[in-house]
């Protein structure tokens, strides 16, 4: 008929907007517990997750957390609230400031703006993954040295962002440095002690 709503291509069970809307109004009452679902969209398959909480599997600093969570979940909110690794900072909470900075296979990725769901199965490292026991990582020591930190809000994600640059570029010029930490601020302007100890850290060639 003329009013119904193709169904999409998927694997497994059917869901088609009116059924969505329908399962839509009854989670608002009764919690559920959905697992994923691949669609079919535009070539690609897409896994769908919820509406009501997902198992979540995250593995961090080498270590595995589970947790079920809404789909909704950030991988910051997952980290601090769920998993006790509160390293990574909330300040600004909209991919703008850099606090919250985390490696992704390798890679420094804003963790409040990435959903929890979508880091499964990729390498995470936050900055407690960076530490050894008893003794602070190179870039925390010579962070230290130079007085590269004062409220300490920005510190974890600018190591971890650091981190990154040198393992990109173990001995970096002004502008690699400069163009490596572009995505994280200070609001306390310690710009010169952040220069001052990747400088170092180019000399020594972490």
């Amino acid at each position: 008929m003329a009013d119904e709503d193709p169904k999409p291509t998927e694997q497994g069970a059917g869901l088609s907007r009116r059924d969505f809307l329908k399962l839509s109004g009854i989670s608002v009452a009764v919690p559920m517990v959905v697992g994923p679902r691949v669609l079919e969209v535009a070539g690609e398959e897409v896994e769908v997750h919820g509406p009501g909480k997902t198992p979540v599997m995250l593995l961090v600093n080498g270590k595995k957390y589970s947790a079920d969570l809404e789909p909704r979940v950030t991988l910051l909110d997952a980290l601090c609230d769920h998993f006790d690794l509160t390293g990574a900072k909330r300040v600004c909470d909209r991919g703008e400031c850099g606090s919250c900075t985390v490696l992704l296979e390798g890679r420094p990725v804003y963790a409040c703006a990435m959903l929890a769901v979508d880091a499964q199965g990729k390498s995470i490292t936050t900055v407690e993954g960076l530490t050894q026991p008893g003794q602070l990582h190179p870039v925390q020591q010579a962070f230290l040295d130079h007085d590269a930190q004062q409220c300490g809000f920005c510190t974890p994600g600018f190591v971890v962002a650091s981190q990154a640059l040198l393992d990109r570029y173990p001995h970096p010029t002004s502008e690699q440095i400069q163009r490596g930490l572009s995505g994280n601020f200070c609001r306390c302007g310690t710009y010169h002690g952040l220069r001052g100890a990747l400088t170092a850290m180019s000399r020594k060639g972490a």
